[in-house]
C-alpha cells in the first residue's frame, strides 16, 4: 500500500470536490432570476437588514445620562453675600435705567441632583424683592439664592 503525501492528498480532495460540483452544472451558468411580481429592493433597504440591532431601546441614552457630570451648589461666604446684596440694592434703586450686568448663577439640572454654573451678560428688566428674583431682558428669571457673582457694568 502506497502512502499518500500532502500533494496527492490535496489532489484527491479536489477531484472529489469537482465530482460533487457536477450535480450543480445544470444551474451554475444560469442568469440571475428577476421576479416579475416584486420590484427589486433598493440598496438602502438592503443595507438596513444588516444594521445593528438595539435590543435595549434607550440603554445608550441612559448610560450617557448617568455619566454626565453636574456641579454641586457652593455655599457663599458672608462677604460675598453682602456684595451681591449691595449690587442688587443699587440695581433696584436705579431700576428706571437699563443697567448692564455680568451675572454668574447656579442653574439646577432638570433630571439630576445638582446643576451647572452659567455666566451671562444682559440688561436688567426687573428686580422683584417679593419673589426674590432678578429678571433679565433675555427672559431669564434668576433667584437671588442662585446668584454667585453679580457685577454692574
Amino acid at each position: 500500500m502506497k502512502k499518500e503525501g500532502p500533494l496527492e492528498n490535496a489532489i484527491s480532495k479536489s477531484v472529489v470536490i469537482k465530482r460533487d460540483m457536477g450535480k450543480y452544472d445544470d444551474i451554475i451558468n444560469l442568469e440571475h432570476h428577476v421576479s416579475k411580481n416584486h420590484k427589486p429592493m433598493s440598496i438602502y433597504d438592503r443595507s438596513a437588514q444588516f444594521a445593528p440591532f438595539a435590543a435595549l431601546v434607550g440603554y445608550d441614552e441612559s448610560i450617557k445620562e448617568a455619566g454626565r457630570v453636574v456641579d454641586s451648589k457652593i455655599s457663599l461666604g458672608n462677604d460675598k453675600i453682602e456684595e451681591i446684596s449691595r449690587n442688587l440694592a443699587l440695581l433696584y434703586q436705579n431700576s428706571n435705567k437699563m443697567n448692564e450686568i455680568n451675572i454668574t448663577y447656579f442653574q439646577k439640572d432638570k433630571t439630576k441632583k445638582g446643576g451647572e454654573y452659567v455666566t451671562i451678560s444682559s440688561t436688567v428688566k426687573k428686580i422683584d424683592p417679593n419673589e426674590k428674583v432678578i429678571v433679565l431682558n433675555k427672559k431669564i428669571k434668576i433667584s437671588f439664592q442662585d446668584i454667585v457673582e453679580l457685577t454692574i457694568i
